[in-house]
């Protein structure tokens, strides 16, 4: 995998038009320019969470014993519910709205930095370790156009308005259903020929 390629998976996977109506509806009853605060500040959480998972995940993996093709299938069952949440809003584990303002949970982690966004790099960093470096730029890369979308969300959801911004969702949630099937079906490769 190259680097453009790790970025294109990445930002698929990290799904900014996706957590664009989810955290809009989340932060509803929060003033536009308050909101772009808060998800400004919970992108750069993310990508600080996913930073770490990328150099320290590994040790800690294998330390417990975890191969990288039971990586590749629960991160690719995970990013299927994900996805089935998607298409299916009825089916979605995320709540409707929230109590007090967000910190990490729920927009840090689990909408950006999702189990399946921390499987991949988890994936990558195993895949070829040497490579840590590109890996790095491709996540970087990616998490500045996702947070440049979500800061920007406010405007793009009120544009879009709210069926635009659920045809969006539904799309990137097939999208991300495929994705997550070949990722399964990877692991179950990698784990035949182990």
């Amino acid at each position: 995998m190259t680097i453009i390629s790790a970025a294109i998976v990445l930002l698929l996977i990290l799904d900014p038009f996706g957590n664009l109506v989810t955290i809009n509806t989340l932060l509803s009853d929060v003033p536009p320019k308050k909101r772009q605060r808060i998800i400004l500040r919970e992108s750069l959480i993310a990508y600080g969470i996913m930073v770490l998972f990328l150099f320290g995940g590994n040790p800690l993996l294998s330390f417990f014993g975890v191969e990288s093709h039971t990586l590749r299938i629960s991160g690719g069952i995970i990013l299927f519910l994900i996805a089935l949440g998607m298409v299916f809003p009825s089916r979605s584990a995320m709540p409707s709205s929230l109590d007090s303002e967000p910190f990490i949970v729920p927009i840090a982690m689990p909408l950006i930095a999702g189990p399946s966004a921390i499987a991949a790099l988890l994936v990558m960093a195993k895949s070829d370790p040497q490579l840590l470096g590109n890996w790095l730029g491709a996540l970087t890369f990616s998490m500045g156009i996702v947070g440049v979308i979500l800061w920007a969300s406010p405007w793009i959801f009120q544009r879009l308005g709210p069926r635009g911004a659920l045809a969006v969702e539904r799309l990137m949630g097939m999208l991300l259903i495929i994705l997550s099937v070949q990722m399964m079906l990877d692991g179950v490769e990698q784990y035949l020929d182990f």
